[in-house]
């Protein structure tokens, strides 16, 4: 394929989405050009580890003794503050539920493409949307990846259809949503700041959660494909679990370290926001989605930040004299749309944000 076909628009194709590609069957001899982001040769130079991750153990969070709780509480320090990235078990999120979120989701994918497209939104602010890639308007790859997108609170929303989503994901993310306040109020106090004030610090009780999707189907040529490229989360913390497939990568000590996550875990990794609020002591991870040539991952998320309308800045206990202030703050509305609405690159816009020293 001629160079400039990379830049043709994904409705000039055959397909609009990666999954109709997928059940055309048609089998792809290579990957269309439009899809080919990576360069093979310095991908395959570039280092891939094997580490643990750090694990914290949920049940002694909000049940062990003090003595316990307050190990857990360090660790969480030291994994967001080396890492921005760690996996939750032992959480009372029931196994259960997990299986009937995924199957709920395999469910909407799998519905007729007229179906799907009722939700097919055009702004980043559309409280339903799924499509293809990231956004295909300003992008000049497309990355492999359908998704859906749902904000669940503070209004839920969801599909009318597959029958019993609305059902399972409002339980689904109402449990999620739990856990990561329990998981916000310990890193607050790894902070060594009051958890009381965390909540009017980003109005949490109005807090912004959305429900993210991934369906990443075999891909002909996955070297040179991405199901989402490098890039940092918007909010304060992301919760992830997935259908046994693997595929995620975080950037650590500048290296990348390929994650396995134990059954029945969440991976769990900081966003954008709590690098701002902690004034950057503990940062946001970088990580990337890879996909391959045999199986389709299906990724479940559900990212939790302050409230649309909060501007979060430094907490200003952190911030012990004015010079060393890291970060101006923005509205997180704005701090959202801007993210999503421009091709989507390591810390584009948290790096707007950062103060120069």
């Amino acid at each position: 394929m001629a160079a400039h076909e990379a830049l043709l628009p994904l409705s000039k194709l055959k397909y609009s989405t990666i999954k109709e590609i997928s059940d055309s069957g048609v089998v792809l001899s290579s990957l269309p050009s439009c899809y080919a982001c990576r360069d093979p040769d310095i991908n395959g130079s570039t280092e891939i580890l094997e580490e643990e991750v750090p694990i914290i153990d949920f049940s002694l969070l909000v049940g062990g003794t003090a003595k316990q709780r307050a190990q857990v509480i360090q660790d969480l320090g030291k994994a967001c503050r080396d890492w921005g990235f760690f996996m939750v078990v032992n959480h009372d999120v029931p196994k259960r539920l997990m299986e009937t979120m995924l199957d709920a989701c395999k469910g909407f994918f799998n519905m007729r493409e007229e179906e799907k497209q009722e939700y097919n939104g055009k702004h980043v602010l559309d409280p339903i949307r799924h499509g293809t890639s990231f956004n295909t308007s300003v992008e000049k790859f497309r990355y492999w990846r359908d998704y859906l997108k749902v904000f669940v609170h503070p209004h839920f929303h969801s599909p009318a259809k597959p029958s019993g989503f609305r059902e399972i994901s409002l339980e689904y993310v109402t449990r999620t949503r739990e856990m990561a306040k329990e998981l916000l109020k310990a890193i607050w106090e790894s902070l060594e700041l009051k958890p009381d004030d965390m909540e009017e610090t980003l109005d949490l009780n109005s807090c912004f959660q959305i429900l993210i999707v991934n369906l990443y189907p075999p891909c002909p040529e996955p070297e040179l494909a991405l199901g989402i490229p490098p890039h940092s989360d918007h909010g304060l913390l992301t919760i992830l679990s997935e259908n046994g497939v693997n595929g995620l990568k975080v950037e650590h000590n500048g290296k990348w370290v390929h994650v396995k996550p134990a059954p029945n875990s969440f991976l769990v990794n900081t966003g954008d926001h709590m690098e701002i609020v902690s004034n950057g002591k503990y940062k946001s991870v970088v990580h990337q989605a890879e996909v391959n040539a045999s199986s389709t991952r299906i990724s479940i998320a559900t990212a939790l930040g302050p409230s649309l309308d909060t501007v979060v800045v430094p907490e200003p206990q952190l911030v012990k004299h004015e010079h060393q202030l890291a970060y101006n703050g923005m509205k997180y509305r704005d701090f959202i749309e801007h993210q999503q609405a421009n091709p989507l690159m390591d810390k584009s816009v948290l790096d707007l944000l950062k103060l120069q020293k």
